[in-house]
């Protein structure tokens, strides 16, 4: 009876708070699609569109992440404070699970996400078809249905998605510009990952990406992660941008946060180009905002700073010759010219644009 009388409280009180709506994520909606490629599967996807998504015509990167029906909420919070401080863009973000209220998760992610089939583990071995699926119809629905940027994709995935995240690096890298892997679990199929590492590794890439992968420094697979990790930076791949970290005390579990935060950032960093002293001086004036409120653009030791009055507010760096931005928040300058001289420049902040016009 003392076994019976909390299972008893555990069913009230599911049934009380059954009563209430569930918690959810504001701008986020969910698809179903069905393949034909992996034997019928419905899979679920959950979507975040950015906020000024309706607004024009313009296009955005898309986040593939895999086992939505865990970490999408885990990736959607990320994205709006790493896009709040400026370090990403704007975003949509397609989370990919399997439909059904009993799926079996543990049996699908095997089946999905590992490269080879084992004897020991029914059912591997399917990595092959759902990358197919990815690539001929997933791939497709969204760009179809969404103002999607079919050149600028990322992949996540976390343990043995992380595994399908390198699998699908040496296999098909063109499908991808960044890739997001969290604790990939090695050991599969006697290191299988080698053998697709050393075929990836006599590849030319027609376009650079940019890979970021971890491990959780108390995890038991931290050594054989090590010396993959080892093995792939000595490679010195001419089209790769490779980090590899190993997080302080964290297990298995916690290495997402920290791998999916982090990996954006790296996979969306921007470059400090050096500008001529000439192109600076040119930006360098005043200038007028809409309310009349005056910035000042500075020319401090090859890089521009901004100021508001007296204020030095930030340090401004180079995207491109006419895009600059700042790191310490979310400012945007993109510069305009008339007969070949800078009229100004749009002033992007979170949730608000202004052109300033150039005034000496």
């Amino acid at each position: 009876m003392k076994y019976l009388i909390p299972f008893l409280m555990v069913l009230v009180f599911t049934n009380v708070q059954a009563q209430y709506p569930g918690v959810n994520i504001p701008g986020s909606e969910v698809r179903k699609i069905t393949s034909k490629i992996v034997a019928g599967q419905e899979y679920e996807l959950h979507i975040m569109l950015p906020a000024g998504y309706k607004a024009g015509d313009k296009k955005y990167p898309v986040v593939y992440l895999m086992d939505s029906q865990w970490d999408f909420p885990l990736v959607t919070g990320l994205y709006g404070e790493y896009y709040y401080d400026g370090f990403i863009p704007e975003l949509i973000i397609v989370g990919v699970t399997w439909s059904g209220e009993k799926a079996n998760y543990d049996s699908l992610r095997l089946r999905d996400y590992s490269p080879t089939k084992v004897a020991a583990m029914p059912g591997s071995g399917g990595a092959d078809q759902f990358l197919a699926f990815m690539k001929q119809e997933l791939f497709p629905f969204i760009e179809s249905n969404y103002k999607a940027d079919g050149e600028n994709r990322t992949l996540m995935g976390c343990s043995g998605g992380a595994v399908f995240t390198l699998y699908t690096l040496f296999t098909q890298p063109e499908l991808f510009t960044g890739y997001a892997a969290a604790t990939p679990y090695i050991p599969w199929d006697n290191e299988v990952l080698y053998k697709y590492e050393q075929e990836f590794a006599k590849r030319r890439l027609g376009n650079p990406v940019r890979v970021y992968m971890t491990m959780g420094d108390v995890e038991t697979t931290r050594p054989v992660y090590e010396k993959f990790a080892a093995h792939m930076a000595a490679r010195h791949y001419p089209s790769v941008r490779l980090h590899s970290k190993i997080l302080e005390n964290t297990g298995h579990g916690g290495t997402k946060h920290e791998t999916y935060a982090r990996g954006l950032q790296y996979v969306f960093e921007r470059p400090q180009l050096n500008l001529a002293a000439s192109v600076l001086n040119s930006y360098a004036g005043n200038y007028q905002l809409p309310d009349g409120r005056t910035m000042q653009l500075k020319n401090e030791h090859g890089q521009l700073a901004l100021y508001f009055g007296s204020n030095r507010m930030f340090t401004l760096y180079a995207a491109s010759e006419t895009d600059l931005y700042a790191t310490a928040q979310f400012v945007n300058i993109h510069f305009e010219h008339a007969s070949g001289k800078p009229s100004g420049c749009w002033l992007e902040t979170y949730g608000n644009k202004q052109f300033a016009k150039k005034i000496n």
